[in-house]
């Protein structure tokens, strides 16, 4: 029997904490540090983002995600028999016990699912999606909770604005179900390690001392240039695979880390820009939660619908990249 899979349900989480353009200038300014609403905006199309609470970790937003996806879903908890969450601020130092397993206990999951956490950094949730569709087809799962959730607030540089002002916290999720009918339609990975200098947290430990900077860096033009060439290959891919023209696609929703870059793939792609998925403005760059918080938010709002063909895509530090064409 041949099996596929499918999208059946999404959901997605943001801290209540909202900083403004202007919230984060005044913050920045009392460390003196200089910036504006125009310069943040200007650079990135973002005017404002979403911190958690000191206390509040990814699987607290992942699990509040993966609540409404499986509702979305009709299934209940004990329905999940595979977890893959991406993250790269996951709840441990050490990344273990995984995140995944964490989420796996606080919704009371006592089957025995699988759970594993995946680290591909803004390109998580594509990894992470290509992983479970490949679990799903083989048989060895029927129900599998894909999460992308993170807070990166906890490894900015408040000093350094050319990051800083780029980044913010969620949680987005879905469900993927064993389905007689496509749903995956086709998938794409790849990684450049010699990269990964560009974007990276350069610290490590060593008997419970940190060693470097244990704050986010990153190369803001190389990132750039590496992104708009990597997103229009790996778009050509993908579409190659899944046999379809990019006039097929219906939406394209993409890592949301830059206008710019999100704007030039769909430039690239001849695809018109009402056909673009956006929710950078309003949450900043949530790395492997972007994708399917974006998903989740043109799934609610009544844009993306049953029977529609989107492109999924992502790149982010590894250096990583990938996308995915489903039919919802």
């Amino acid at each position: 029997m041949t099996f596929f899979s499918k999208i059946t349900g999404t959901g997605s989480f943001l801290p209540p904490k909202r900083v403004t353009n202007q919230d984060l200038t005044a913050q920045l300014a009392a460390n003196g540090i200089e910036t504006s609403d125009e310069w943040i905006f200007s650079r990135s199309g973002i005017s404002a983002r979403h911190y958690a609470e000191p206390a509040v970790l990814s699987s607290d937003l992942a699990v509040e995600a993966a609540r409404r996806a499986l509702d979305a879903a009709g299934l209940q908890a004990n329905d999940i028999d595979l977890i893959i969450l991406a993250t790269s601020t996951p709840d441990f130092l050490g990344g273990f016990p995984s995140t995944a397993c964490v989420v796996q206990n606080k919704l009371g999951i006592t089957n025995g699912a699988a759970a594993v956490d995946v680290q591909a950094v803004c390109s998580g949730f594509i990894y992470a999606m290509a992983m479970a569709d490949s679990m799903i087809k083989t048989g060895a799962h029927k129900n599998a909770l894909i999460i992308g959730a993170e807070v990166f607030s906890r490894i900015l540089n408040f000093e350094d604005r050319t990051t800083c002002v780029l980044f913010g916290d969620g949680a987005g999720a879905i469900v993927m179900s064993q389905s007689t009918e496509p749903g995956v339609l086709a998938t794409k990975l790849h990684a450049d390690g010699s990269q990964s200098h560009v974007l990276c947290v350069p610290a490590t430990v060593n008997a419970g001392v940190v060693n470097g900077s244990a704050f986010l860096y990153m190369d803001g033009k190389a990132v750039f240039k590496l992104a708009v060439s990597a997103l229009e290959k790996v778009a050509n891919e993908v579409l190659e695979i899944a046999g379809l023209d990019a006039t097929e696609i219906d939406w394209l929703v993409p890592h949301q880390a830059n206008i710019r870059i999100m704007q030039s793939t769909a430039k690239k792609m001849n695809m018109p820009m009402d056909k673009l998925v956006v929710t950078v403005d309003q949450h900043g760059n949530t790395s492997a939660a972007s994708i399917p918080l974006a998903l989740d938010v043109a799934v609610r709002d009544g844009r993306i619908q049953k029977g529609q063909t989107v492109m999924l895509e992502g790149v982010g530090g590894g250096f990583t990249w990938g996308a995915a064409i489903v039919r919802m």
